[in-house]
């Protein structure tokens, strides 16, 4: 049986779609390994945000490509945001790299593994503003009693610094029932913590009918699985007024505790990022 070693680099958004394409594998019938000189096959998830995880991925793109020469490795892909981006660039200077898949692609996972061995080398990409996969099996792989929960794809802040919006397009809501029947499936699977994340977490619901917000998802999700702790993600310091405080104090299963962005204590530099908040 073919082995697959599946490294995710980056945040913790692509790690679940790392878990998502897992489970797409798992169901295909492929078994995995954490041991790269037992690997038939090597999907990379990139990460570009900064010029050091660009680094980091191009070496271990290079590094896993090397393992054709010296270990078992029949198939290399590449994935996620170096790959929507540098996709041209990857197939030019990494030849090693037999298929690319873009962001928004990952529910293609399973057909590039299957064309890639068949000796097709393609590139799977679709429009990094298109709806985003959510509703597949997921591999949790953060060892059982904590999970992230992915609420949105993209971002539409547009920071002068940032590759997001051209990497995983403007920001694309996960519709508040189906966040919530997420939530339930890792309650089920005995998971302890979920961990919300995204992105700009504060921007969830403007794109959705009725424009539901952040305080109606995390009310929503900590009625809906009480036994489970409910951690918000990074937030933009404005949106930790009072209001939502106190609205959220309600919830016993809330965590206390926020991961504020504060990313300068320059106003001016602030405003050259075009951030959107003050010292």
């Amino acid at each position: 049986m073919l082995k697959i070693l599946m490294i995710s680099l980056g945040c913790d958004k692509n790690l679940v779609d790392t878990e998502m394409m897992l489970g797409m594998l798992q169901d295909a019938g492929y078994c995995f390994t954490d041991d790269e000189t037992e690997a038939d096959i090597v999907i990379v998830n990139t990460c570009c945000f900064i010029g050091d995880a660009k680094e980091e991925s191009i070496n271990t793109l290079i590094e896993m490509g090397a393992l054709k020469e010296t270990a078992k490795v029949k198939v290399l892909i590449a994935a996620g945001c170096l790959a929507q981006r540098y996709a041209r660039e990857i197939r030019e200077e990494i030849p090693e790299v037999d298929a690319i898949l873009g962001t928004l692609a990952i529910d293609e996972i399973v057909k590039a593994v299957s064309d890639t061995l068949s000796g097709k080398h393609d590139a799977y990409m679709q429009d990094i503003n298109r709806e985003p996969v959510h509703d597949k099996k997921r591999v949790v792989t953060t060892g059982g009693h904590f999970a992230y929960l992915k609420i949105a794809e993209g971002c539409g802040k547009n920071c002068t610094y940032c590759i997001i919006p051209y990497a995983r397009g403007h920001v694309r809501s996960l519709p508040l029932e189906a966040a919530v029947t997420e939530a339930k499936k890792l309650a089920a699977a005995q998971v302890r913590e979920i961990i919300v994340t995204g992105i700009e977490i504060a921007s969830y619901g403007r794109d959705l009918p009725g424009q539901p917000n952040l305080i109606d998802l995390t009310a929503a999700l900590c009625t809906a699985v009480p036994q489970v702790r409910i951690r918000l993600g990074s937030l933009e310091p404005r949106l930790v007024t009072q209001a939502f405080c106190d609205h959220l104090s309600r919830f016993d299963n809330l965590a206390y505790h926020f991961h504020l962005s504060l990313q300068s204590g320059c106003d001016a530099t602030l405003q050259r990022m075009h951030r959107r908040y003050t010292t």
